[in-house]
């Protein structure tokens, strides 16, 4: 019989949860050739498979508070995947809200919307809507872009004043389906009688969160002075990138140099964004509209203090109504459509702190919002108690297929560090970003040299977190790296999967415990409060896979 689990395994020690971002388990024999994760050489992770309690949990769907679509449970991503996690429970998604507001119609009556369209008619301005075109769900829905348009309808503003600013994905979607959303979005266009495409680039440039400044500059800049290149339609813009990518590594929508579509330049010039104009950003997902956002919206003073430095936008725009999807971050001088909800209580986080113990939170550069903002209910401020290390992802390459190690080592350095303390936290969270990252570039050989960086690292963190009389839960937030090609399409697979993931158990007082095959990700957090001895609080209401 397996020990009781609602005592930690020894005094003081730690309890550790590695997220192996974008590491899942592919059912499918046949995609092996395809499958990183299984190529890779891991020794680590066959250790745990073979040595220590291990288990599938779910990570896509209704299980984390998204939908199930036509082709089965739309796929988890990195903030609704941390989200979960820290929270314990289900959570209700954005993407949710915002679709059944649509369905019951309080879309069209939504107050920030109706303030947008206002501004321009006051102003005799125009409504820009930029976002992520794609089907992808991760960060925005076509379905929502193609709502506004209707909303536009109802307004009576005609196309002219419609203008629409393409974000290409390729990411979360195949490489080059691009030119087949535009298409879907020229048939709502049609079918509304409003708007027009003027913009398209990828979201490489428009939807940066690393700080890359130059790149954010090249979308404003063609958004607001309408520098690039320009193509008499979307889709043409589109595909002569295909046809001549900047870089051999920058192949497919997600790198669409920044490209302006009309007829002529002056065309193209009346389109740009403008003082008394109105933006909505359709994205919904909070942490890559940031930086563009700021670009538009931060007074001279905020602007110039932005971390790294921002760029040189020259005047800023005045009289601008700039209208987000959902609150992007706090403090931004941005109307909003879909606030927050209230913040949920009994967190993990704010459990941990109020039993009086430490907490410590790593990732790189790429991650670092995910096991702090997102794992905190979008809360920024730590809580008393939790210390926070970002490791800097690397910045001398343009797509990590060209550096799959990342900054992994770094952040391993900082966990071991802090195992070694004396005062060493009792909860753990450290993202290891590799797998997601790399594996969203494509590149097989790469993602496999990542998944290999990654099981060597977190061999070190489990050994040294043994050593101190630990356990530790081995899991990731949802698949990638497991399917590196897409079959049905016949291209490199860069987005995410809607496979399970794997869950290992390891400490001596659990190697014996039985876990359950239908867990999801909202159980982790009610595991991890038993391993510290902490009672699950009743809002909690994902359930410990030790009992």
């Amino acid at each position: 019989m397996p020990p009781k689990t609602d005592t930690p395994s020894s005094p003081n020690a730690p309890a550790v949860l590695v997220i192996r971002d974008g590491w899942g388990r592919n059912p499918h024999p046949a995609e092996s050739d395809f499958d990183a994760v299984r190529k890779a050489n891991t020794p680590v992770a066959y250790d745990l498979e073979a040595n220590w309690p291990t288990t599938l949990v779910r990570t896509s769907g209704e299980d984390v508070g998204l939908p199930v679509g036509v082709d089965g449970p739309v796929m988890g991503n990195s903030e609704v995947g941390h989200q979960n996690i820290g929270a314990g429970r289900i959570v209700d998604q954005e993407l949710m809200r915002i679709t059944r507001s649509i369905r019951s119609g309080a879309f069209f009556e939504n107050a920030a919307l109706l303030d947008a369209f206002a501004h321009a008619t006051e102003t005799g301005g125009r409504v820009h809507l930029l976002g992520l075109v794609s089907d992808g769900l991760v960060h925005s829905d076509l379905g929502h872009l193609v709502a506004l348009l209707d909303a536009a309808k109802r307004r009576g503003f005609p196309g002219d004043r419609v203008l629409i600013h393409a974000i290409t994905d390729g990411r979360d979607t195949p490489p080059t389906g691009g030119v087949g959303y535009l298409a879907e979005l020229q048939q709502g266009i049609e079918s509304h009688g409003t708007g027009r495409v003027v913009s398209v680039m990828g979201r490489f440039y428009a939807m940066d969160r690393d700080h890359r400044w130059e790149r954010v500059e090249a979308a404003y800049r063609c958004l607001t002075e309408r520098s690039g290149p320009r193509h008499e339609t979307a889709a043409a813009a589109a595909e002569a990138y295909y046809a001549a990518p900047s870089e051999a590594s920058r192949h497919g929508d997600e790198f669409v140099t920044p490209s302006q579509i009309g007829a002529d330049d002056a065309d193209v010039l009346e389109s740009r964004i403008r003082e008394g104009d109105s933006i909505v950003f359709f994205n919904f997902r909070g942490d890559r509209p940031r930086e563009i956002t700021k670009a538009f919206t931060l007074d001279d003073d905020a602007w110039a203090a932005v971390e790294r430095g921002g760029f040189d936008r020259g005047a800023r725009l005045r009289n601008l109504r700039f209208t987000a999807m959902t609150r992007y971050e706090s403090g931004l001088p941005v109307e909003v459509m879909f606030e927050k909800p209230p913040r949920m209580d009994g967190i993990l986080g704010a459990v941990v702190s109020d039993a009086g113990l430490t907490q410590f939170r790593c990732a790189e550069t790429e991650k670092f919002p995910h096991v702090t903002f997102f794992f905190n209910d979008y809360r920024e401020e730590p809580f008393p108690g939790e210390r926070r290390v970002i490791v800097p992802s690397p910045t001398d390459v343009s797509t990590y297929d060209q550096k799959p190690e990342m900054s992994a080592d770094g952040v391993t350095e900082a966990v071991l560090e802090r195992l070694a303390a004396d005062d060493c936290e009792r909860l753990i969270v450290v993202n290891f970003a590799n797998g997601d990252m790399v594996g969203h570039t494509g590149s097989m050989e790469a993602a496999i040299a990542a998944c290999e960086k990654v099981d060597a690292c977190v061999g070190r963190v489990v050994e040294a977190t043994l050593a101190r009389g630990g356990a530790l839960i081995i899991t990731a937030d949802h698949g990638n790296a497991e399917q590196m090609w897409n079959v049905a399409a016949d291209c490199p697979q860069t987005a995410h999967t809607n496979f399970d993931v794997p869950l290992h158990v390891v400490g001596d007082a659990w190697r014996d415990a039985s876990l359950p095959d239908d867990g999801r990700l909202a159980d982790i957090a009610p595991t991890l409060l038993a391993m510290l001895g902490i009672p699950r609080p009743d809002a909690m209401t994902g359930r410990n896979l030790l009992d």
